[in-house]
């Protein structure tokens, strides 16, 4: 949803299809299989929409199923982590910290993209698995968010590293909390918004932005909507208008 805002903030009149598979995740803690097969099952999902881009807005997502995702759709398909990595070299900093879900920090994904962009860059990763249920417990700012994001980020920054990056959709939203401990002067790398800066370019460059004003957003979630109306509420700052409960996969 952090993606999705600032999408819509760059991009107010294009038309937005939003599925949120609220009945499988957090996909951090699911093996690479089950991942690759909940992505394609969404995919599908939205493909049928008539879509022109999809936005992989999962960085656990985006280790494991991008390249797959990538090969077997006729549109562009744009993932989290690339851009974050390219956001996180543009800083200039020499050893980078990466925080994200088991699933992303294990896939070794971002050390993979930054050793590409940049081969003699220090990198260094911790998981941060509770961060993803404080946010959407709503305790943001929260002791007890500052008390586990002290608890996480010890190790990097015994490492004495000079940029963070946010590896999961979800920690723009812990910005407070992480601030907090890493102090004011230090780069956070936010994937979301680095993302959507490459989709508006992308968007231009291949003349594919809408020529009406459409500004339409709907939401599809995989499992009852309630919790998600007030999640998603707080991610986009403003009240959902259209959220609808279907049935993807098997």
């Amino acid at each position: 949803m952090t993606v999705c805002r600032e999408l819509i903030q760059r991009l107010p009149a294009e038309r937005f299809y939003y599925l949120g598979d609220t009945a499988r995740v957090p996909y951090g803690t699911k093996s690479s299989e089950a991942v690759c097969q909940y992505a394609t099952e969404a995919a599908d999902f939205l493909c049928a929409q008539g879509i022109k881009l999809l936005v992989v807005a999962c960085n656990t997502a985006s280790a494991v199923a991008l390249t797959e995702l990538r090969e077997t759709l006729n549109i562009p398909v744009i993932g989290v982590l690339e851009p974050g990595a390219r956001a996180a070299v543009a800083t200039g900093a020499r050893r980078i910290g990466v925080i994200g879900t088991e699933g992303t920090i294990g896939s070794g994904s971002y050390e993979k993209a930054l050793d590409r962009l940049a081969p003699d860059l220090a990198v260094f990763t911790a998981a941060c698995p509770l961060f993803v249920p404080l946010v959407e417990e709503g305790w943001r700012e929260h002791s007890v968010a500052r008390q586990v994001a002290a608890e996480y980020l010890a190790p990097l920054l015994a490492r004495e590293i000079d940029a963070l990056v946010l590896g999961c959709t979800h920690y723009p939203l812990l910005e407070t909390a992480i601030r907090s401990i890493v102090g004011s002067e230090m780069p956070l790398v936010d994937s979301a918004a680095s993302t959507a800066a490459e989709i508006v370019d992308l968007l231009e460059k291949e003349g594919l932005l809408t020529s009406a004003v459409c500004g339409e957003q709907r939401f599809f979630v995989t499992d009852v909507p309630v919790r998600f109306r007030r999640i998603g509420g707080d991610f986009l700052g403003t009240e959902l208008q259209f959220v609808e409960r279907v049935h993807i996969g098997c």
